[in-house]
């Protein structure tokens, strides 16, 4: 019987539980937050310096769907700078952004800016204060997910990412989970 688990995942872990790679013996891995099954994988990533919502199972047909364009992934980002109108109309067009050494224009998407700061746990490492500017939040609603992508759209349009968290993944929601928390699952959908 396969296993799934819900996980907030925190800013500054490696979404995959080891590593062989000796520059990354000093990095922290999935497998401190939890006694995980020994084969149980992430589905999909969050970089080292993202956040939020990230699902595991021991079940590679379900990790393959989830991973496919067939299932939305939401994201809050905060922005450096009060961002325009015009970016988030860009955004949600497609953007050109640089992916495996070549250019590529991402598939229109479903993006708005916050009208409040989203109710988050506060992020391990401090990200700035009011001295260096404003900043703003936008969500971003994807089907795909290239390498970075949501930090390079944001990145294009003139407003580079500051923080990034996950905050849905289909119709699983981050709701008002904890970092580091992890619940255990009986099926995603």
């Amino acid at each position: 019987m396969h296993k799934h688990f819900i996980i907030y995942k925190p800013y500054g872990f490696l979404s995959q539980f080891k590593s062989n790679d000796s520059k990354q013996q000093k990095k922290r891995f999935l497998g401190e937050l939890h006694n995980f099954p020994e084969d149980i994988m992430s589905i999909g990533r969050l970089d080292e310096k993202s956040e939020g919502l990230l699902l595991l199972t021991t079940d590679g047909k379900i990790s393959d769907y989830i991973n496919s364009q067939k299932v939305d992934k939401e994201y809050y980002a905060q922005v450096d700078g009060d961002i325009t109108d015009k970016a988030i109309e860009i955004m949600k067009s497609g953007v050109e952004i640089g992916f495996n050494g070549k250019k590529y224009i991402t598939k229109p998407c479903e993006v708005f800016r916050l009208k409040n700061i989203p109710e988050l746990p506060t992020r391990s490492k401090k990200i700035r204060d009011k001295r260096h500017g404003p900043t703003s939040w936008v969500s971003l609603t994807l089907n795909e997910g290239k390498f970075r992508q949501v930090r390079k759209m944001t990145s294009a349009v003139g407003f580079p990412t500051l923080r990034l968290v996950r905050v849905r993944i289909g119709n699983i929601h981050l709701n008002k989970m904890g970092v580091g928390d992890v619940i255990k699952v009986t099926k995603f959908f």
